[in-house]
């Protein structure tokens, strides 16, 4: 559902604190923490696309399927891009701690703008959110990090529940926000309370603001447990990734930055869609100014970096379709019912991290039974394309279906099931490859590098939303087929490709 970012800082702690379930009480503190922020997260997320594709007397905004996607689409992009940014403002001025702090005040703040029903509060939602968001993720996995000695064997251990947190709460949320969202039974209490019911959708998003204030305040009262972790420190040496900044890198820089800007505006979604573009543009750029002069083994391992990436991209733009196409498919499509019980259509949204629950540690009893027999980095990422690949299969299947009426709902939850064992091949596995791979100077680079290519797919995911302007079965089906065969293409070719890609870098790299 979401990646832990790890932090290398370190500040060493007494091994002996052991409170919270062996681990040091300060994991308690940043664990619920992040839980209430992945409840805000996800919980608005699952209302979001729905919300602006409603029709007015639903309560909604009315946007076109096609607007809804572009808006949906900058929105999920910048929360993986902003956390770049975030993580250079707690390295240069605030600290790690109080970064997580403004963050999750900045969040709480968007959620409750979300909770007015005007468009101004709208848009100034989603760019608070985004923002605090890209402040608080990054920063808060780097105390994460910082709660454990260098040798402390307890540090695994220690971001998989961290990471059962994130879970936790992206499981926990739709199903708190849905129901005031789209319940009748909620509707009808507000009703009873003298209020307009199509306004239940600004409840949901009011829930999403409690919990962020929650974890704000959880955080507070137990910011002694956190002891030193987080606090800036004075750095005596500073290490820039990539080198000395040169010229031709600001040059590069600049210019893919306004070519970025160019071609959002002109050939996408117009002023929308600039902010992202220009993000790329200037990653583009900065990248070809920094790698331009490695040589030798430098260069083979960010190359293979480069090459996992592109392959990252495709799996993310069908996994995140979960909050845009796959969100409308479970609406319009689906019967939402269950052995004659209905539910809310956003309730989707918790299936795929209760299967990461139930399957992270089934996936890692499997690599660590393996042993040395495990599938290489590369041929894992492979196994996660084929997932992504088969499951959007199966959604394709369904929607030739939608012709007769909504389809069953067990074809959604194959889809997920099948999804998240590709997320279980591929995204924990994502950063621990990037990190092993990175030169040593250029590891913060190469992981912004991982992070962009989530915020691309995140962003061609969200962008799917407008096949729905046309929704026939048969369109539908086409394109959720060219989804599929592009990524079952894709993990045909990594697997032809992971032979080389074994041999473009040293043994111990590659397993």
């Amino acid at each position: 559902m979401s990646t832990p970012i790890d932090g290398t800082a370190v500040t060493s702690l007494d091994s002996g604190d052991r409170g919270f379930f062996g681990h040091p009480w300060g994991l308690s503190t940043l664990f619920f923490t992040e839980m209430w922020e992945r409840f805000s997260y996800y919980g608005m997320r699952a209302l979001l696309t729905l919300y602006m594709t409603k029709g007015a007397m639903d309560g909604g905004l009315g946007f076109s399927e096609s607007y809804a996607g572009a808006i949906y689409a900058m929105y999920v992009s910048s929360v993986w891009y902003l956390p770049l940014i975030g993580g250079w403002l707690a390295d240069k001025f605030l600290g790690a701690r109080r970064a997580v702090l403004i963050g999750g005040i900045v969040i709480a703040c968007g959620h409750y703008s979300m909770a007015i029903d005007s468009l101004p509060t709208f848009y100034a939602a989603l760019i608070l959110i985004a923002l605090g968001t890209g402040l608080l993720k990054p920063n808060i996995s780097t105390m994460v990090g910082q709660l454990y000695a260098p040798e402390d064997k307890r540090r695994d251990a220690g971001f998989s529940i961290f990471y059962m947190g994130i879970n936790l709460g992206a499981f926990i949320s739709p199903f708190v926000t849905g129901f005031l969202a789209q319940s009748n039974t909620f509707k009808r209490v507000i009703t009873g309370l003298g209020l307009n019911p199509a306004h239940s959708w600004h409840w949901g998003f009011a829930a999403a603001g409690v919990g962020m204030t929650f974890g704000v305040i959880q955080y507070l009262l137990g910011g002694k447990r956190l002891r030193q972790a987080g606090l800036r420190q004075e750095k005596t040496v500073t290490a820039k990734a990539g080198g000395r900044l040169d010229v031709v890198t600001i040059i590069l820089s600049v210019v893919g930055a306004v070519i970025g800007a160019f071609f959002g505006y002109k050939y996408d979604a117009g002023w929308v869609s600039v902010p992202f573009w220009t993000v790329c543009g200037y990653f583009v750029g900065y990248l070809g100014g920094t790698t331009r002069l490695l040589k030798g083994d430098e260069l083979k391992r960010v190359l293979v970096i480069f090459i996992l990436v592109v392959f990252s991209v495709i799996f993310w733009m069908t996994y995140e379709q979960a909050g845009s196409s796959m969100t409308l498919f479970a609406d319009r499509l689906t019967r939402n019912a269950v052995f004659g019980w209905t539910f809310p259509s956003s309730w989707w949204q918790s299936v795929p991290a209760i299967f990461v629950i139930f399957l992270a540690p089934v996936f890692a009893f499997i690599w660590q039974t393996m042993g040395d027999r495990q599938p290489s980095s590369p041929a894992k990422f492979a196994f996660g394309l084929l997932f992504a690949g088969i499951a959007f299969g199966v959604i394709t299947f369904a929607a030739s279906l939608t012709g007769t009426g909504r389809v069953s709902p067990w074809w959604l939850v194959i889809v997920y099931f099948i999804q998240t064992m590709g997320e279980m091949c591929l995204s924990p596995v994502g950063l621990s490859t990037i990190s092993r791979l990175s030169p040593v100077r250029m590891v913060g680079l190469m992981m912004g590098v991982w992070f962009l290519s989530i915020s691309i797919g995140s962003y061609i995911a969200g962008r799917t939303t407008q096949l729905f302007e046309q929704g026939t079965p048969e369109i539908l089906t086409r394109a959720f087929g060219i989804f599929s065969g592009i990524t079952l293409a894709a993990a045909l070719l990594l697997a032809i490709l992971t032979p080389l890609i074994k041999k473009m870098t040293p043994r111990a790299q590659t397993s």
